[in-house]
């Protein structure tokens, strides 16, 4: 009997203290803890890893598609093959003796001379012009553009009841031509812009009667 309780004794005598075993489960805990935490924190860093690539991803393919846009508004691209498509135009329907097309800072301008559609001081249009502005206005269908239709002079000075100055006219002619494309044509009216300047924009000097013709001319601006 007594050895057995010195053999008990010395057993509890190996056991651990209470605090330690309390000590223990807590670093055990901790490092738990720590485990979870360093888990959680790769799964967010791949998370953000895969944000990252499909941001850059998208950012690339825009960066492609504004490159490429960028491309297409080049100074003079869109307008050079705008120019091209109306020269064909221009060609195929044999108008080449009455209209010429150009390129500016403001689209591509078609210029007819005065002797194409009006009389001298008039701005009733020649019946023989109807032709010519019906495949123009056939062509304008085609086009999405805004279009200013300019009336110009040269500096001989005009005073009728009607037309009291070349302002009144060359404004008048701009306005019934863009009436025959709104109204024969059958054309947008929202889309075109009639100005009258008179002789303020000229071609050429007056000083001969071949440069005032030149300068008494309609303009037909399709915007870019």
């Amino acid at each position: 009997m007594k050895l057995r309780h010195e053999r008990r004794k010395r057993e509890a005598g190996r056991k651990s203290p209470s605090w330690m075993i309390t000590f223990t489960d807590l670093i055990t805990l901790i490092l738990v803890f720590f485990i979870l935490l360093f888990s959680m924190s790769q799964i967010d860093l791949q998370k953000f890893k895969t944000a990252v690539g499909s941001f850059q991803e998208r950012g690339d393919k825009k960066a492609a598609a504004e490159a490429g846009s960028e491309e297409s508004k080049l100074p003079g691209k869109s307008e050079d093959d705008l120019l091209k498509k109306i020269n064909d135009y221009i060609e195929k329907n044999r108008l080449s003796r009455l209209i010429t097309a150009k390129r500016d800072e403001r689209g591509v301008v078609l210029v007819l001379q005065e002797a194409v559609l009006f009389d001298s001081g008039k701005a009733d249009i020649k019946d023989q012009a109807y032709p010519l502005l019906h495949k123009m206005a056939v062509l304008f269908k085609t086009l999405p553009n805004q279009i200013d239709v300019e009336g110009h002079t040269d500096n001989r000075p005009i005073s009728t009841y009607r037309f009291p100055s070349n302002w009144e006219l060359s404004a008048a002619r701009a306005s019934t031509v863009i009436g025959y494309f709104t109204t024969k044509g059958k054309l947008d009216s929202s889309r075109f812009l009639a100005v009258g300047y008179a002789d303020t924009k000229p071609v050429r000097d007056n000083r001969t009667e071949s440069h005032m013709k030149e300068n008494r001319r309609v303009e037909i601006v399709i915007r870019k």
